[in-house]
């Protein structure tokens, strides 16, 4: 089941927890931090979204990482680098030009944080057979998750809690370090505990390298419709891509300003509990009706619909301004529903008409940084948009920019047919 001595359950958990953590901080704990310190909505989505740049481009450098040593070495150095960064960021806050440095190093947080993922995936890929990958496969989404749920609720709460009773600088300062000694934590562990995956070939060559990542690059683009289905992972989550710098600012803004006035332990609250369940709860249903109508071709339209059409609680918030948590809690578990239920026909897509083929991991890689993409630019836009058009105009022209999804999911064509439909 697996080529080393421990049992992935005291590893797998561990592994992807320690991947998820970065990727969220620096995605959305990092909105939340910056504008408890003064910053514009403007620069903080442009700047938190560039600097996710890295997760996009990482498939450009994987071929490298078997050069030397092997994913373990990559895994446990990018931790032990990512903790020490963090640390960094956390000094930096107390300096007159804060922003610009703490930008800097996240962007070299980020970059290690995608290194990381490469090394990790390649780690249990390797590591485990195929039956004990599927069999550790909840296990590994479930801890992604985790990360996502402890970072944007409870530490996002645990800073509220704080700056009523040290200020602003001194509370982000704590939960950075509580992020620092988290990884650094987890590659101390990981240094006994994680398989090494396999040898990377060390007798190769960056030129053969440079081959190969050529080699996958060309097939990738001469897959049948491809340009199609570029557009198609583009555009399904084009809204969002705006959407999701500008709702934690927009719920953190004072209400005179046209936001909610939330404090960051409200914020916590709802993010951690109400939309975490909402989103675990409707990943699981989009899965059983992919089932149900038997295929993702049947299934996508619908999905896409999901997935975009909730952004309307955003538009309704902004209009009516409620002071009350519950119809706050009730759009973020809406709208955190059919994230979870519409996301899996995106990914699910990727794996079944874009990535097969003799490179499928490479090319899975491609489509899902071609997808983050997607996302960063609109983000980097987002700030521009919210400060001319305000709140309530640009969460209406979110809802605009659902159109785009509809219209080529509608249209897009499937190269391979639904395993589902088949039998």
């Amino acid at each position: 089941m697996t080529k080393n001595k421990f049992n992935p359950i005291s590893w797998v958990p561990t592994l992807y927890f320690a991947m998820g953590l970065p990727f969220v901080v620096l995605n959305m704990v990092s909105v939340l931090m910056f504008k408890g310190l003064g910053n514009s909505d403007r620069e903080i989505a442009f700047w938190t979204s560039l600097i996710m740049l890295p997760w996009t481009l990482k498939p450009l450098w994987s071929p490298f990482l078997e050069l030397y040593k092997n994913k373990k070495f990559f895994v446990v150095l990018t931790q032990l680098m990512g903790g020490l960064i963090f640390g960094l960021v956390a000094l930096s806050l107390y300096t007159n030009y804060y922003f610009a440095i703490s930008i800097a190093l996240m962007f070299l947080i980020a970059f290690s944080g995608a290194t990381h993922d490469i090394a990790a995936d390649g780690v249990y890929i390797s590591s485990l057979d195929n039956e004990a990958q599927a069999k550790y496969i909840g296990w590994q989404g479930a801890f992604y998750n985790l990360a996502k749920v402890i970072a944007t609720g409870g530490l996002v709460y645990f800073a509220g809690y704080l700056i009523e009773q040290i200020g602003a600088v001194n509370a982000w300062a704590v939960v950075i370090s509580i992020c620092s000694l988290l990884l650094v934590g987890f590659g101390f562990y990981h240094i006994k505990f994680l398989p090494g995956g396999e040898k990377s070939n060390e007798t190769g060559s960056w030129q053969e390298a440079m081959q190969r990542l050529g080699d996958v690059l060309k097939s990738f683009f001469l897959k049948k419709h491809i340009w199609i289905y570029i557009a198609f992972i583009i555009l399904y989550r084009f809204a969002e891509g705006y959407a999701i710098k500008i709702v934690p600012l927009f719920l953190k803004a004072d209400v005179a300003l046209g936001g909610l006035g939330l404090t960051e332990k409200e914020i916590g609250l709802y993010y951690g509990t109400f939309g975490a369940v909402a989103f675990l709860v409707g990943s699981v249903l989009g899965g059983y009706y992919i089932s149900y109508r038997k295929g993702l071709s049947r299934a996508l339209f619908t999905l896409c619909c999901a997935f975009n059409l909730p952004f309307i609680v955003y538009l309704l918030l902004a209009v009516y301004q409620p002071s009350s948590g519950f119809w706050v809690s009730a759009a973020i578990i809406t709208e955190y529903f059919g994230y979870g239920f519409g996301f899996v026909g995106l990914m699910l897509f990727m794996m079944q008409q874009i990535a097969p083929g003799p490179h499928q991991m490479s090319h899975y890689a491609f489509a899902t940084g071609i997808m983050n993409l997607g996302v960063m630019i609109p983000g980097m836009m987002s700030g521009y948009l919210s400060d001319w058009l305000g709140y309530q105009g640009f969460f209406i022209w979110v809802l605009v920019a659902t159109i785009p999804a509809f219209l080529i999911t509608y249209l897009v064509p499937f190269t391979y047919p639904d395993k589902i439909e088949s039998k």
